[in-house]
């Protein structure tokens, strides 16, 4: 598979270092020397200086032969000017943009039909505010991603000292929960993520992975000693593009949201757009006004300014004022592994949600989504199980999968299946598979092909 890549910053160096490390075919185009630089000492790919949305360049690089685009710059404009020319050098190569400018995304339906036709835009403000409205509806969740068009949910929770499931195997963990169709499809132990098996046991401490039917979610925390109240008063920091999107998603739910910005001006274009959200002038680091709002009686602070600086500043103040749960926007990617040690509970990152949504469009067989889980340690796949698949018509004690991976659950027709070892996958299955990254280069053959996964 050749993949041609135009941006290496964060979003585009990433997702080169993951597809390098899958043996892919990758071409990196910027018009930074010292961008490419990085690449081409960090990644075994091939780097072009230059624009990606120079018709030269894009022929340099091979576009003609190439299976995939992405235009995932910081320039919306570049990134819809290079999908152009890629489009019409190759128009049957499956394009992908990053878009983010909402004069742009609202006209989104343009993108698909005449000279752009880019096959899929990805708005990382929009994802954003998905991830943080999921945190918000299970608080004591740590991750949360959803699969089977929202039937499905893969939840990350830390279990509390008492929870009955401390010092349970998993062969054993349904007694416990009764009636509840779950899968245990990861823990966290020491900070290393481990794949288990049923003869793995639950250690205290551990961050646990729920793969479970969403209308099911309610009593399986119950169950499992993972209570917490629910979320109602919400101040959002930063009133950019995702703080107004979040607030306008939590205008009419049942929230009472203030949305705090320190640009008067912005202020009050806000207070114009949101009927109930409570729009106010100030800083997210001034402690007197944080003291003034009663920031500690808060269930959560959400801080999604554009300095990531103030973001964990703001949050960082909000805990010791007080507040129960915090949120906090990254984009530095070096931040990530410091958020929770210093006391935040959430973080969301754009780079890393684009880098999700890159991910499927890069999978062999027919991916509906994937999502990393835990950084990049492992990631869960939802696929469509076609006739030739190699994981069809056998029992799935009989696949023989590579260790580290699991089938977690599979919607046939309308109904959501929790499988045991004797379920047998039929063509179209959807399925929900986790993998630790090494494997995911098997499981995609396995998903394409009749060849063995070992």
């Amino acid at each position: 598979m050749r993949v041609i890549i135009v941006g290496a910053g964060e979003v585009g160096f990433n997702v080169a270092r993951r597809l390098s490390g899958e043996n892919k075919d990758v071409v990196v185009i910027d018009k930074d020397p010292k961008a490419l630089s990085k690449v081409s000492d960090s990644l075994d790919v091939q780097t072009i200086q230059g624009s990606g949305s120079s018709p030269e360049i894009l022929e340099k690089a091979g576009v003609e032969e190439a299976d995939i685009f992405l235009a995932v710059t910081d320039k919306d404009e570049i990134n819809l000017l290079a999908t152009f020319f890629a489009n019409r050098m190759a128009p049957k190569v499956i394009k992908l943009a990053r878009i983010r400018n909402e004069d742009y995304t609202k006209y989104s339906e343009m993108f698909t039909k005449g000279d752009l036709r880019i096959d899929t835009v990805i708005n990382p403000d929009e994802e954003v505010v998905e991830s943080i409205l999921r945190v918000m509806s299970i608080p004591g969740a740590v991750e949360i991603n959803d699969f089977v068009g929202g039937k499905v949910r893969l939840i990350g929770v830390k279990l509390p000292d008492q929870s009955p499931l401390v010092g349970v195997a998993l062969m054993n963990v349904r007694e416990h929960l009764g009636d509840v169709d779950v899968v245990i499809a990861a823990l966290v132990r020491d900070d290393r993520l481990i794949i288990p098996g049923g003869l793995d046991t639950i250690e205290q401490g551990d961050i646990v992975y729920f793969t479970c039917i969403r209308d099911h979610q309610d009593m399986l925390l119950q169950r499992a000693g993972i209570l917490s109240d629910p979320i109602r008063k919400v101040m959002i920091v930063g009133g950019g593009n995702v703080g107004f999107l979040l607030a306008q998603a939590l205008d009419n739910k049942n929230y009472h949201t203030r949305l705090l910005d320190h640009d008067a001006e912005r202020c009050s274009v806000l207070s114009e757009l949101l009927d109930r959200v409570i729009v106010l002038h100030g800083d997210g680091t001034d402690q007197d006004l944080l003291r003034e709002e009663n920031v500690g009686d808060l269930d959560m602070v959400i801080a999604v300014t554009g300095e990531e600086e103030m973001n964990i500043l703001s949050c960082l103040l909000a805990k010791n004022l007080g507040t129960r749960k915090t949120i906090t926007r990254i984009n530095n990617f070096a931040y990530i592994p410091l958020i929770q040690p210093i006391g935040i509970d959430h973080l969301v990152c754009p780079r890393l949600s684009a880098i999700n949504s890159i991910l499927h469009f890069v999978r062999q067989g027919k991916v509906i989504s994937a999502v990393s889980i835990k950084g990049e340690e492992a990631e869960a796949l939802e696929a469509i199980a076609q006739e030739k698949s190699g994981i069809v018509g056998k029992p799935i004690m009989d696949l023989d999968l590579p260790k580290g991976t699991l089938i977690l659950c599979f919607q046939r027709g309308e109904e959501v299946i929790i499988p045991t070892g004797l379920t047998i996958i039929e063509p179209n299955d959807r399925l929900l598979i986790i993998s630790t990254h090494k494997n995911i280069p098997k499981i995609e053959k396995a998903l394409t092909t009749k060849l063995e996964l070992y």
